[in-house]
Order: structure tokens, then C-alpha cells, then sequence
């Protein structure tokens, strides 16, 4: 395989965060290598202007080696989300041994420079109200998932590499919200919103736009920062008030009971009760529970002081084309 020069890779492009990344990189006109493993692009991606699409599992390191030459820039968007008691040990395997087997391969390939998305999931779960820094040290705790965990162990490897000669940036995105696959991640919280679910909890959480993500990562790649992580977050919103946005965009009942730690505890055991017993989607579980009743509070000062010009997109903006989008996916339906 000859490819051309200054091409980008972009792992885990057909995945949310992947398939807006892929999209900008075309529209700046940039050479680039999309991989995808076991879900293939959206028919409309796949002509895109300067996108070529291969399959390959990075957890073969010699299909890693080959997609890697010729490479400048490396994107690493792959990973697994999920907060399944049963995914447990497919998520510390493929989220931290993928991520070592690209950061090899990027030193080996003497890559330009890599830019990881990691989560403020990886930086641990504080309740006692104190701001969240890019400085926060990993501490094990119940309020962190296995998902935070998996993660922190892959920004290591980024670390790790990063000690061997790599230059590389990592982000820590907040909940990202945009449109995508309104039965999947956080976009489904749009359908959630519009089926009037009444339920809400008092958690606060750091929440991002996911065209904010991707100028950052961009941004980023473009300029001199080396060997920094930063949070990226609009800012930190409690889920009654987003709930609330996404209901008053769609025109819909906003949540109007709110759950407590105790409800929602019932909820998650009821919910993997019936998991267990019928096979059914598990919508809910203990960390999920946990999550939606924690008050965390992040800090995106850091990514403001590197990159002066970059503003983020106002929340309810972001709710807004995001409700648009979804209402006319059901229009199209009908």
C-alpha cells in the first residue's frame, strides 16, 4: 500500500465523535484514512472528498503497522462505551490495549503527532463540590466506573508514549451532545426528552457540543502543544436543566419528579432483574445511577489559555439544532 503523503488517520471514525471528526477533516480538505472495525460508515460517509474507509481491528498490531505508514497526523477516536457489569473485561482489554497498540505503532511510524480522546470520566469522580483540573490525580473509588478506569489505564499508555518520544495531546471531553444515532449514547437523550420521560435527578455534570470537540482536537493537532491534557466542556449544567432544554426545544413535557438516590437505586436493580430474566435492553445500570446523582464540577480554563480565539458553543444553542435535527428525522418517518 503506497498512500499518499500527510495523511490523517482517524480511528474509530464511524463512531459519534469519529463521524463529525471524519466529516470537518474532509470539508478542510485533508487527506484521510477513516478506520472502522465492526460498524461500518453511514451510506452519506462514504464518498466524502478525500476519505478512504478500512476495516481493522487495532487490537492487531500488525494490521496497526500497516494503516500507519505514510501517516502524519493520528486522530484516536476508537473505543468502547458501555456501562454493562458484563463488559467489564472487553472494556479494560480493547480501550487500553488499542490505545497502546496505536501510540506504538504512531513512535514507531515517527508520526507527527497524536491526539487521544480520552473523558473527565478518567479523571475520577469528586462529590465533595471542588473544582475538577487537568491536574487531578486518579484515585480508585465506587463513584468510578469501569469505563473511567478503562480509560485512565489508556491515557497512560498515551503518558507512557509520550516518555519514549511521542508528541501527542490528550482531551477530556465532557458529555458530548450532537446529533448522531438517536438510539445510541447521548444523543439518545434527545428521544429520552421527547418521549416525556418524567423523571429527574440532582446530578450536575461538565457537558460539551461535540463540533466544540472536534475544533479542539483540530485546533490542537495544528498548533505546538505537546505533552498536555485538557478538559473540554462548555460548562458544568445539572440533567433537570438539559432534560429541561431538550424538552422546551421539541415542545414536549419537561421532567417534573425528581429521583432520588434511593429511587434510582431501585431502578438500576429492577432493570438488570429484568435483564436477567428476559434478555431486554439494560437502560440503566448501578454506575449510571450513581453517575446521574453525583455533582461534579470541571474546569475549562486550561483549554481557553492555549488557545486564545477558541469560544464554545452556548448549551442551549447546541440543544437547539440538535432538537431540529431529531424533529426532522420524525418528520421523515412519517
Amino acid at each position: 500500500m503506497t498512500p499518499p503523503p500527510h495523511t490523517v488517520l482517524v480511528t474509530g471514525a464511524s463512531g459519534f465523535v469519529g463521524t463529525h471528526l471524519v466529516r470537518f477533516l474532509s470539508q478542510k480538505g485533508h487527506t484521510v484514512r477513516a478506520l472502522y472495525n465492526s460498524r461500518p460508515p453511514a451510506a452519506d460517509m462514504q464518498s466524502l472528498p478525500g476519505v478512504t474507509w478500512l476495516q481493522c481491528d487495532l487490537l492487531d498490531v500488525f494490521a496497526v503497522d500497516e494503516v500507519m505508514q505514510g501517516v502524519s497526523d493520528v486522530y484516536h477516536c476508537a473505543a468502547i462505551v458501555s456501562f454493562k457489569p458484563g463488559d467489564k473485561e472487553r472494556l479494560l482489554h480493547f480501550n487500553v490495549e488499542s490505545t497502546a497498540n496505536v501510540a506504538n505503532a504512531a513512535l514507531e511510524h515517527n508520526v507527527r503527532k497524536l491526539v487521544y480522546i480520552s473523558s473527565i470520566a478518567s479523571l475520577g469522580r469528586k462529590t465533595n463540590g471542588r473544582e475538577i483540573t487537568e491536574e487531578e490525580q486518579w484515585e480508585e473509588s465506587g463513584n468510578n466506573s469501569v469505563y473511567a478506569r478503562s480509560k485512565y489505564l489508556a491515557e497512560l499508555e498515551v503518558w507512557r508514549a509520550m516518555g519514549e518520544g511521542l508528541d501527542a495531546v490528550i482531551v477530556n471531553p465532557g458529555i458530548i451532545l450532537g446529533e448522531g444515532d438517536w438510539s445510541d449514547g447521548s444523543a439518545r437523550l434527545m428521544k429520552i426528552a421527547y418521549n416525556e420521560f418524567p423523571f429527574y435527578t440532582s446530578g450536575i455534570n461538565g457537558w460539551v457540543d461535540v463540533a466544540d470537540v472536534v475544533r479542539a482536537m483540530y485546533e490542537l493537532m495544528q498548533s505546538d502543544v505537546v505533552d498536555e491534557r485538557f478538559i473540554i466542556t462548555e460548562g458544568n449544567h445539572a440533567y433537570k436543566d438539559i432534560f429541561t432544554m431538550m424538552a422546551t426545544a421539541l415542545d414536549r413535557k419537561p421532567p417534573h419528579i425528581h429521583a432520588n438516590r434511593w429511587m434510582t437505586n431501585l431502578v438500576w436493580r429492577w432493570n438488570m432483574l429484568k435483564h436477567r430474566l428476559t434478555g431486554g435492553e439494560l437502560t440503566i445500570t448501578r454506575e449510571t445511577a450513581n453517575t446521574s446523582q453525583n455533582k461534579n464540577f470541571y474546569s475549562n480554563s486550561k483549554l481557553l489559555q492555549f488557545l486564545p480565539g477558541f469560544r464554545y458553543t452556548p448549551m442551549p444553542q447546541t440543544i437547539q439544532r440538535m432538537a431540529q435535527a431529531y424533529l426532522q428525522q420524525q418528520l421523515l418517518k412519517k
